[in-house]
């Protein structure tokens, strides 16, 4: 059974785009959080589930598509680190962009 760790960072991810929902439909915005912490928490006992981003096919990275949201993890032995979410509409390298 595999820990997971959320980053900073993707907890912000999350909450901000549960903010901005939130603006026009606070219920949408709570079902979604708890949506995405399901799907993450699957995690656990299925590390592997998640897709290889079609951005990132030669790393090891993964990611659950929670829509709107695109969830991006990483595997380390035991551990899976939640490291960013993301809007499925953006453009991937400009949102690695702004977070460096």
């Amino acid at each position: 059974m595999a820990q997971i760790i959320w980053t900073e960072s993707a907890l912000q991810d999350l909450n901000d785009i549960a903010e901005y929902i939130a603006i026009e439909n606070v219920v949408a915005a709570e079902q979604l959080v708890e949506t995405v912490f399901a799907k993450v928490e699957r995690l656990e006992l299925f590390p592997d589930s998640g897709r290889i981003p079609p951005e990132l096919p030669h790393l090891s990275y993964r990611e659950v598509v929670v829509s709107p949201c695109r969830v991006f993890y990483k595997q380390d032995e035991s551990q899976v680190f939640i490291l960013f979410v993301m809007r499925e509409e953006k453009d991937f390298r400009r949102f690695i962009l702004s977070k460096q």
